[in-house]
């Protein structure tokens, strides 16, 4: 079976469009991370369970990010394993965060982007457990 070379170029430019954008995320870096995203963006939390939060244009998401920050500055995600598919990415991570007292902590995720003109048009998030 032939690949379409268009599909090809499609997912390797929504890798590096979520690559990119969680570089941006653990330098904790509000602007960059929202010149990364479209004018109509939209994140879904994962708190409070079950359904999470959902978060919609630059104003609500930037807010979002400055107070999770601020909440969580010693912060991380780490990308365990990857899987695009065109203009979707899916992504399993780690985040790692160190709470009041010194108390070290870990949670395990997924999240869903969808990339539009090179901008993230969509973050869904979701935690095991």
């Amino acid at each position: 079976m032939q690949r379409d070379a268009s599909l090809s170029a499609r997912s390797t430019e929504t890798q590096a469009v979520v690559n990119g954008f969680n570089d941006t995320f653990n330098r904790k870096d509000v602007d960059g991370i929202m010149a990364a995203m479209t004018e109509d963006c939209v994140f879904e939390s994962t708190s409070p369970a079950p359904n999470g939060t959902r978060f919609q244009g630059q104003a609500a998401v930037r807010a979002l990010w400055g107070d999770f920050f601020k909440s969580s500055p010693g912060s991380s995600f780490e990308t365990e394993d990857m899987f695009v598919a065109e203009d979707k990415c899916t992504i399993r991570w780690r985040y790692r965060r160190v709470e009041s007292g010194g108390k070290k902590g870990e949670i395990r995720g997924v999240d869903i982007f969808t990339v539009r003109d090179g901008n993230v048009a969509e973050k869904m998030a979701y935690v095991k457990g």
